[in-house]
This record gives structure tokens, C-alpha cells and sequence, in this order.
């Protein structure tokens, strides 16, 4: 059986559930957030923009040439549910965790937590217009997106609920009571990674034989793919003259994606397509043993240049 046809399945209830542990993720990362963050987009714009467009643009055009590349070729065997993973996890915005690895790789803090503000709020548009316009590209994955009816209205919608409603709440929450934020901040940033293993072992749990049965199918593809994100942020932010610290930083940016949102709007949409929840599954555990291993090992290299 191909992976195209594998079923995942989640019960309606614990995609609920889901929801709430990702807008609960987010508001954690909301409570380090002020809008003076926002302002350094123009105090430091070529490290946060480089950042975006790393983000937004290029990674997700490398990895549609990723994927066209192996609907060419015909020893690979070319499966459109994979390729929509794929290109849907290169459309999510930068992930929960990438603050904390930024921090131990030994980069720049406060472009890592501006970076992530502006990533998640771009995300409303960016994250559906990045997967409706590469995955109607290809016949065999607009086919697929024209099966399931799905818009860019609808993931628009759905986008904005997880995302920018708690991060407003946590902002605000960080802006108006200050004392309350500073008090939560460390248990939510603690409850914050439960919450997101939790949300991956829910969705292991449901789906344990499937995932077992085609997992060492996508292992080489998002390793590549990972690799791919990792290496382009760090060389492109090299290539304009950042420093080592934000070069690392945006790396981890570009590197480490929300696979959470990517789950949810998954099985919001997709659960039929078994390749993309299985592609997404494994990014979800993937990039968070090559962020900390990339970060420890940068945390271990103590010289750091400033241009």
C-alpha cells in the first residue's frame, strides 16, 4: 500500500484539544513579546527581513524545486500527499522552540523573539498563500487541493483564529499587566513545550501503526528538507554581512518550523491524505533533535564575530 492511501485518523474532540494546546503554546510565546519588539523590525531591518524572506519566499521555492526534481526523475517514486507535507510545513512560520534553541546556539535573543512575532503574524497570509500557490503548480497536487475544495479563505480563517488571537492575548496581557506576564512567563515557556509533546504524542498515539508502517519512507526527505532550511538561513544572513550570532539565529528561524499549526490545519483539511500527516509527524520530531544538536553544538563554539 502506497503512503498516498494510508488513513489518519483523530477524533474530533482531541483535534479540539489540539487547538487549545497550540493557542496556549502561542500565548506563552506571546507573554515575551512587547511591541517594542515589532519596532526593531526597522532598528535592525536587514537581519528581520532577511529572516522573512528566508522564511517565506526561499524556503518554500527550494522545496517545490525539491519536489519537482523527483516528479522528473523516474526512479523516484512520486507521491503528491508527500509533496503537499512538505510544502505545507515549509509555509508554517517559524516554531515555538526557536527562541529557546537561538538562546542556547549562543545568538541574538531579541531578533529570535522579533523574529518569531513578526513570522507568526505574517503567517496569516503568507502561510496560505505559500501552500495554494506552489501546490497548485504541479497537476498532481492541485489535483489533490481541487479534490478536497480547499481556499485560501478557508486556511486564512483558521490561521488567524490559532494564531493571532492568543498571541494578541498574550501581548496584551504582557503590555497591560506586566507583573502577571513576568510571574507566567517561565511556567507558560515549561508548560509550552508539554504542551507541544503532548500534541505530538496525541497524534502519534491515534495513528501509531500507520506512522510505524511508512515513517522510514519521508526520514531522507525531511532530513533533506531540514537541512536545506537550516543551511540556507544561516548562509544567506553570512552572505549579507550579519554577524555570527544573528546568522545563527536566523538559521534556527528558517530551520525550526510551527509543525503544530501544520498538524492542526492537517487534520482540519488533509486527514484523508496520510503522506502529508506522516511528513509533518516526523518534522515535528525531527526538527526539534536537529535544532537542539545544531545549538548545542554552536553553544560549545565560543568564538562569535560581529560581522
Amino acid at each position: 500500500m502506497d503512503i498516498d492511501n494510508a488513513v489518519i485518523s483523530f477524533d474530533g474532540s482531541v483535534q479540539s484539544i489540539m487547538k487549545v494546546i497550540l493557542g496556549l503554546v502561542i500565548f506563552g510565546v506571546a507573554l515575551d513579546i512587547k511591541v517594542g519588539d515589532f519596532k526593531q523590525v526597522f532598528s535592525t531591518p536587514k537581519a528581520v527581513l532577511l529572516g522573512l524572506v528566508a522564511q517565506f519566499f526561499i524556503f518554500p521555492a527550494l522545496t517545490f524545486l525539491i519536489i519537482y526534481l523527483a516528479s522528473l526523475s523516474p526512479q523516484t517514486a512520486f507521491y503528491p500527499s508527500v509533496a503537499l507535507g512538505m510544502l505545507l510545513v515549509a509555509a508554517c512560520p517559524g516554531g515555538n522552540m526557536s527562541n529557546f534553541f537561538s538562546n542556547l546556539a549562543k545568538g541574538n535573543t531579541a531578533l529570535s523573539v522579533t523574529m518569531s512575532a513578526v513570522s507568526t503574524v505574517a503567517a496569516v497570509i503568507m502561510t496560505p498563500f505559500n501552500f495554494s500557490f506552489w501546490g497548485s503548480i504541479l497537476p498532481e497536487t492541485e489535483a489533490l487541493l481541487q479534490t478536497l475544495s480547499i481556499s485560501f479563505m478557508d486556511m486564512f480563517q483558521t490561521i488567524m483564529i490559532l494564531l493571532c488571537i492568543p498571541l494578541v492575548a498574550g501581548m496584551a496581557i504582557a503590555h497591560y499587566f506586566p507583573k502577571v506576564a513576568a510571574k507566567a512567563r517561565t511556567p507558560m515557556k515549561m508548560l509550552s513545550i508539554s504542551f507541544f509533546v503532548v500534541l505530538i504524542i496525541g497524534a502519534f498515539a491515534a495513528n501509531y501503526s500507520n506512522f510505524i508502517n511508512y515513517v522510514g519512507g519521508v526520514v531522507l526527505i525531511v532530513f533533506i528538507q531540514n537541512s536545506i532550511a537550516l543551511f540556507t538561513g544561516f548562509s544567506l544572513a553570512k552572505m549579507v554581512g550579519l554577524s555570527e550570532r544573528d546568522s545563527r539565529t536566523v538559521s534556527i528561524e528558517v530551520g525550526i518550523q510551527n509543525s503544530g499549526l501544520g498538524l492542526i490545519l492537517f487534520f482540519e483539511y488533509f486527514n484523508t491524505l496520510g503522506g502529508m500527516g506522516i511528513i509533518i509527524a516526523w518534522w515535528s520530531i525531527w526538527h526539534m533533535i536537529s535544532g537542539l544538536s545544531l545549538a548545542t553544538y554552536w553553544s560549545k563554539k565560543t568564538k562569535l564575530t560581529n560581522s
